[in-house]
């Protein structure tokens, strides 16, 4: 199970004879699934469904390639004006300009320049330009807050043993299945996919940031290619009404980016943020580089 970019979040099987059930949808140019355990597989199914139903409302507001979208509305403002977007957009807008704080502006969610450009009206949830030509780009943490909504719907429709994944890239355990003390986790590397590590995931978010071989990522605060790093993980934990996993996915890619120490400030900073990074190796022929963690060890 590979997610974008290279990384890879592989999910264990869940165990037999606890009604579990798997529902895949297509939207935002990936694949999201629900995996759940519950008695019954037509009221999953429905519930699955529900989920689904609001990602695809999301992606119409979310994604800057649909005309009317309020991400595209809010591209081709020119100066002095304003759009009215839908509280879900500028929720996603209030965590990018967060994290781009957070993370020293190595998190941007723009193509170019644009969150610059803005100012927020969260109250009127309005969305001011104060230069014309802004480029957001939510595609870095729209997944991540489509998974959050959808765990939602799932918790409202009485299926907390469940794990949403949006391409594998994203992901967010609630409740695990009967008799695991959580969702089964890999953490495999780019290229070769040696398992790197294994993780028991309840109530946290993950999001997973690579390169291929070849690729290369922009640094947001230069225009130029960074390299030396080949993926990252994140880990958050979740917390009721939260956007735990858009955060993580912004932060993957951040961490994509910044040193390791600064890494390793933000995980004593904010208890249970985990990191692990792999850097490219430093001679061609050497040993395959290990992974890397930084944060609160789980088991």
């Amino acid at each position: 199970m590979t997610a974008e970019g290279g990384a890879t979040l592989g999910l264990g099987e869940a165990p037999p004879g606890h009604g579990s059930h798997r529902f895949s949808h297509a939207a935002m140019a990936t694949v999201f699934e629900v995996h759940c355990a519950h008695a019954d597989a037509q009221y999953a199914a429905q519930a699955a469904q529900a989920a689904f139903d609001l990602v695809d409302r999301l992606e119409q507001e979310l994604s800057r390639f649909i005309e009317n979208s309020d991400i595209s509305r809010v591209n081709h403002l020119a100066a002095g004006q304003a759009a009215r977007v839908s509280p879900w957009t500028m929720e996603c807008l209030q965590i990018a300009w967060h994290v781009y704080a957070l993370t020293g502006g190595a998190f941007d969610a723009a193509i170019g320049s644009g969150l610059e450009r803005l100012d927020l009206d969260p109250d009127g949830f309005t969305v001011h330009a104060r230069e014309g030509g802004a480029g957001l780009d939510l595609g870095g943490i729209g997944k991540g807050y489509a998974v959050d909504r959808m765990a939602e719907v799932l918790e409202e429709w009485e299926i907390p043993r469940a794990l949403v994944h949006g391409g594998y890239s994203s992901v967010l355990a609630l409740e695990p299945p009967p008799d695991r003390e959580g969702w089964l986790l890999t953490l495999s590397a780019p290229g070769d996919g040696r398992i790197l590590a294994r993780i028991s995931a309840r109530r946290r978010a993950f999001s997973a940031s690579g390169v291929r071989k070849g690729d290369h990522i922009l640094d947001p605060r230069t225009g130029h290619p960074v390299c030396g790093r080949v993926a990252a993980w994140v880990a958050v934990p979740r917390e009721e009404g939260g956007s735990s996993a858009a955060v993580a996915d912004a932060l993957s890619t951040a961490f994509m980016i910044q040193p390791a120490d600064e890494i390793a400030d933000l995980c004593r900073r904010f208890p249970g943020l985990e990191a692990w990074i792999v850097e490219e190796p430093t001679e061609s022929g050497g040993p395959a580089p290990a992974l890397a963690h930084m944060g609160a060890l789980r088991p």
